[in-house]
């Protein structure tokens, strides 16, 4: 069975929406162990109710350069047997750009998942991205993690409407919902082996 690191920075509700469907038995996968750059993020307690292992690799105040704090990443995945021959690797808003050296090694097993139809709005805000552009549609998008910026082969997309009088928070909120939706679903298309990456896109079986 494959094994599952998840990296947060703050209350991880994708996280918990993740461990939530695989403790009901929806997703044959081990969850390893949950990973945070913040020794307060709430997550860190969520995943411990649920019997999941927890680790912590403070950023703040690490001196070294992303590919030397990754490395750090690297060896307490390795730890709990989150490898790149039998690892799947989730980012569940952790907050930081992880290094091409760790991409590279982990390569087409770390997801990410973001609250915009990418291409669409990458990086930060990207509902408030979404309202200042006049979009009428958003959505969240799951990903495979490459070099770049939200630029990783699309697994599975999820369409929110824009209403007239939405604002960030009540989109945000409606995204969020999706989210806790599809991210589960990507892991486990991913942990049954149902997904193939042709260049810039997957092939689900």
């Amino acid at each position: 069975m494959l094994n599952l690191g998840i990296l947060i920075s703050g209350r991880g509700s994708n996280m918990e929406s993740i461990l939530k469907a695989i403790k009901k038995k929806k997703i044959p996968i081990n969850p390893a162990v949950v990973i945070s750059n913040k020794p307060d993020a709430k997550g860190l307690r969520i995943a411990q109710k649920l019997g999941v292992d927890v680790e912590v690799v403070e950023s703040k105040g690490f001196k070294g350069s992303r590919a030397e704090y990754d490395k750090q990443i690297i060896s307490v995945l390795t730890k709990y047997g989150v490898t790149p021959k039998n690892g799947l690797v989730c980012l569940a808003g952790f907050m930081r750009i992880i290094s091409p050296e760790f991409v590279k090694k982990y390569k087409n097993r770390i997801i990410n998942i973001h609250p915009a139809l990418l291409p669409s709005f990458p990086g930060l805000d990207a509902q408030k991205q979404a309202l200042e552009y006049g979009a009428k549609f958003s959505g969240c998008t799951v990903h495979f993690v490459d070099a770049g910026m939200d630029t990783g082969p699309v697994i599975i997309q999820s369409v929110v409407k824009v209403k007239e009088n939405d604002t960030e928070e009540t989109l945000s909120k409606r995204i969020l919902k999706e989210e806790h939706r599809i991210y589960p679903e990507a892991v486990n298309l991913f942990a049954r082996k149902k997904i193939k990456v042709s260049g810039r896109r997957t092939i689900i079986s």
